[in-house]
């Protein structure tokens, strides 16, 4: 990996280099996207169908749209047991941290008559959308449907690219059967995306939208955000790992490898104060990408997006780790606690050697869906939350508001706004139906 020494110059072209990733940067795909979606909206079942048949290969119509209970249950019989025991292990961890998020509604009284409050219900349904083709990522399925599932959420519809004879990945299914999904269709795509914000005669709206895709997938999700919610536009995978010079360099260097091989366009950052560590690291990341699997990918990306940053003080080192607000950040240092609590934008924190990444996306129990291209710095991990809506309640007694109506009355006036003001004088005999008085 190419070692750096970090200078203001310096970070800015990483910085720059690391945001043309973002989705927002793939405008010539926007036409293709459009035009997939306006198909959806007017053509509905037909249209889906079509591109199924076009893009997946796979002869999809209204009567094998969703997937059955034998089709579930013959899933079982493909997946190794003790995976489906590690999935259910999995989930009592996500649920269970998930449980902690949920809010109750509340209400306060005072003495004059005022009651004020906050009502907490849940979205009605959601379309979780899961990646098809060559790989398959149940543990993407059961982090998008659990925290809708505990909030409440009645309907929860999975959407994913059925393969060529018209299935679903076995492991995927699964992991839908036992997170709790409602309903799975068979629909992959920028042209799934569609169905579940405009509807179709065998697709029901949705409320919102949640769930990884491809760059077409995450402009679609884009592009129909106001007929529905969406979760967020996610980019490519990223991790920053911030140490000194206690790290241990084979940690170091399988954990930049881990966020590596998901694609090429993925990041692995190594902030340091140690050139001897960041020398270590460089060798480590070589020798083991000579073994990996996925080690074009990881060439590519690493060669890309990789980087072993060297600073002149762990103050710096911050900086930057601010700067890039990395989806990922794992903090190996002597005191790794006391370096978190300088830390502002990180989507998930990883404390100590023995707390690396893979461990947050497969089991701990926090969402692995987070902030991609430095939106750590205003967005948050998937939660509970994303799946639930306020409504704030108010109610005044005639005594309660007479006491404050000519400050509402002046208010709505100094706004100009006299159907405001008025509003509120009919309630004690008066009028206020010119501004000029």
């Amino acid at each position: 990996m190419r070692i750096v020494q970090l200078t203001e110059e310096e970070k800015k072209n990483i910085l720059e280099k690391l945001l043309k990733r973002s989705p927002n940067q793939y405008d010539q795909y926007q036409d293709t996207v459009n035009q997939i979606l306006k198909d959806i909206r007017e053509r509905k079942d037909e249209a889906v169908f079509e591109y199924t048949q076009k893009f997946d290969k796979a002869k999809i119509q209204a009567d094998n749209l969703y997937v059955s209970q034998d089709e579930i249950d013959e899933a079982y019989q493909k997946v190794d047991a003790k995976l489906i025991e590690i999935m259910k292990k999995s989930i009592a961890n996500i649920r269970e941290f998930h449980e902690k998020q949920l809010r109750s509604s509340w209400i306060t009284t005072r003495e004059d008559g005022v009651i004020l409050g906050q009502r907490i219900t849940p979205l009605d349904s959601v379309g979780v959308y899961v990646p098809g083709g060559k790989a398959a990522y149940p543990s993407s399925v059961l982090m998008n449907i659990i925290p809708a599932k505990v909030a409440g959420v009645r309907r929860i519809v999975m959407t994913t690219p059925p393969g060529a004879d018209g299935k679903v990945n076995p492991a995927t299914l699964v992991a839908a059967h036992l997170a709790g999904a409602t309903q799975i269709c068979k629909v992959g795509g920028a042209q799934a995306i569609g169905a579940l914000a405009y509807g179709t005669q065998s697709i029901p709206k949705v409320d919102k939208i949640a769930g990884p895709g491809n760059i077409f997938v995450a402009l679609a999700k884009k592009t129909v955000y106001g007929h529905v919610s969406i979760d967020s536009i996610a980019g490519p995978s990223e991790i920053l790992v911030l140490a000194d010079e206690t790290a241990n360099p084979r940690y170091v260097a399988a954990d930049l490898l881990s966020q590596a091989e998901h694609d090429e366009l993925a990041s692995a950052i190594l902030v340091t104060t140690s050139r001897e560590l960041a020398e270590s690291v460089s060798e480590q990341v070589e020798s083991f990408m000579r073994e990996l699997s996925r080690k074009e990918i990881i060439s590519k990306s690493i060669e890309n997006y990789g980087y072993i940053l060297l600073t002149d003080s762990m103050e710096s080192a911050i900086d930057v780790v601010n700067e890039i607000a990395s989806e990922h950040l794992e903090i190996l240092t002597a005191n790794p606690f006391d370096t978190m609590t300088r830390v502002k934008n990180a989507g998930a924190i990883f404390l100590g050697e023995y707390s690396s990444e893979p461990l947050g996306d497969y089991f701990a129990g926090p969402n692995h869906v987070l902030p991609t291209n430095g939106t750590a710095k205003f967005f948050s991990p998937l939660s509970v939350d994303d799946f639930i809506k306020k409504s704030s309640l108010i109610s005044y007694s005639k005594e309660a508001l007479e006491k404050v109506h000519e400050d509402i009355i002046q208010f709505a006036k100094a706004e100009h706004l006299t159907a405001h003001a008025n509003s509120i004088a009919v309630r004690f005999g008066k009028e206020v139906l010119d501004e000029r008085e």
